[in-house]
């Protein structure tokens, strides 16, 4: 073992991590350690990562934090299939798509009191579009990379509490983001991260609760 991901079973965030760390085959390298969120350790914060925030990851004598960070960490410093395009159209895309990533989180998180067709279609469009730029696989750059890994942990929630709580399908008339989500469950790195869909749904009737 040569490093420590700091972890949360229920955290999209973490989740990204954990995803890129079992596509890399990195399982014996890198140990999980999960927090509870809602009782969290005092050590934590005094002696890992003083944000008191996870995903955080401890290698090489180092503490490193923010999930897209690490992504990109992981896939530079440790063995294992690229997750970065090398084409530089791809890449381009790549770098648009994940800095549009935190809009669509915050998008979708903010229409739960609102009118949720109106609000999350243009942003549920936007990744249907996206996903037909370029046609050589089923994933935002047509092979799997570290796009899938930033937006997949968010999809499979979204999917779970909009279809469940507020009626609402986001895959309907979108068959690209379908088939995105059917390509990434059969995904082994991916299949031990999903969470379990009645955790998702209270964990976020929780967060309405609370606006």
């Amino acid at each position: 073992v040569c490093g420590r991901l700091y972890t949360a079973y229920i955290c999209p965030y973490a989740q990204r991590v954990w995803i890129t760390r079992n596509f890399k085959g990195l399982q014996n390298e890198i140990k999980l350690v999960p927090l509870n969120l809602q009782d969290r350790p005092a050590w934590y914060k005094e002696k890992v990562y003083p944000p008191n925030k996870v995903p955080a990851l401890e290698h090489n004598g180092k503490i490193i934090g923010e999930s897209l960070d690490l992504v990109k960490y992981l896939d530079a410093n440790f063995e294992g299939p690229s997750i970065t395009p090398d084409d530089p159209a791809k890449k381009q895309f790549a770098d648009e798509l994940l800095s549009y990533s935190d809009t669509f989180v915050g998008s979708v998180f903010s229409s739960f009191k609102g009118d949720v067709a109106n609000e999350v279609d243009p942003v549920f469009d936007f990744l249907e579009n996206s996903l037909s730029r370029f046609n050589d696989g089923p994933f935002f750059l047509g092979q799997f990379s570290l796009v899938d890994i930033a937006y997949i942990p968010f999809i499979e929630r979204f999917q779970v509490f909009l279809s469940e709580v507020l009626k609402y399908d986001i895959t309907e008339g979108r068959p690209k983001l379908a088939a995105l989500i059917e390509e990434a469950n059969k995904l082994e790195a991916y299949k031990p991260t999903k969470v379990d869909p009645k955790q998702t749904v209270e964990a976020f009737r929780k967060r309405l609760s609370a606006q």
